[in-house]
């Protein structure tokens, strides 16, 4: 990929440019926060400080690129942002195993939590990077990415996940494990609407909705989901410490 210009400028009436550099900027001022404040937090807690800072650095890193993309060329710059999604919502499924982990939460949970974000999000890359416009693609692979959202989804809020933060006996955990749950079920919902808005997609056969506005969405989607995880994760942190 070659950046066009030697000079960025945002063009004034560009929201989606505009949510660009404010992405990245504020990604990486969370990630200085969450990096600093770890050592302020009790041990058992700063790995997850930890994952919150490389999930909002990571995402920093490729909104820097992603903006320099989208103002040279005005194109979703889709091959980048499942870069960032493959590495960083894993990332985030880890969090949901390290907040309980002092339950009993096993490397199993790890694993299955992994695999389904990673599923999740090759799935529905095939399904958006080389769709042919027709409904079927879109529908098939875009099913197929839903059964790993929605394994994640039951595991938060029904399934191991939900009853080891039960266990703990601790109500803090417990009370974050639901917002991250929700974070997971209203927060994440952006990402299966945008891609259903490509061609093909049922928003987008359906109801015309273009796809050409979605990067305003997810941009304002990942910031609020990124940060807000690592701040959910850091209030546990600095509550349990009390």
């Amino acid at each position: 990929m070659e950046i066009l210009a030697d000079i960025i400028v945002i063009p004034k009436d560009d929201p989606i440019a505009f949510t660009f550099f404010t992405g990245y900027m504020a990604m990486l001022a969370a990630s200085v926060f969450f990096f600093v404040e770890r050592s302020s937090v009790d041990g058992k807690w700063k790995l997850s400080l930890l994952v919150s800072g490389l999930i909002t650095g990571i995402a920093a890193v490729h909104y820097y690129y992603m903006r320099d993309y989208y103002l040279a060329t005005g194109e979703n710059p889709t091959a980048l942002r499942y870069i960032d999604w493959t590495l960083t919502v894993p990332l985030m499924c880890v969090e949901f195993y390290l907040l309980t982990k002092v339950a009993g939460a096993t490397k199993s949970l790890l694993w299955k939590l992994i695999f389904a974000s990673v599923w999740m999000l090759v799935t529905g890359y095939i399904g958006e990077a080389f769709t042919d416009g027709s409904t079927e693609h879109s529908v098939l692979w875009g099913v197929l990415s839903t059964l790993g959202y929605a394994y994640i989804l039951y595991t938060a809020w029904f399934g191991e996940v939900a009853k080891l933060a039960e266990s703990s006996g601790d109500p803090v955990v417990v009370r974050g494990i639901r917002t991250l749950a929700w974070f997971v079920l209203v927060g994440w919902a952006i990402y299966p609407i945008g891609y259903m808005c490509m061609p093909g997609g049922w928003l987008n056969t359906g109801l015309g909705w273009s796809s050409a506005n979605v990067d305003l969405f997810y941009n304002i989607a990942d910031a609020i989901n990124k940060i807000g995880f690592g701040l959910v994760v850091y209030s546990i942190a600095v509550s349990s410490k009390k």
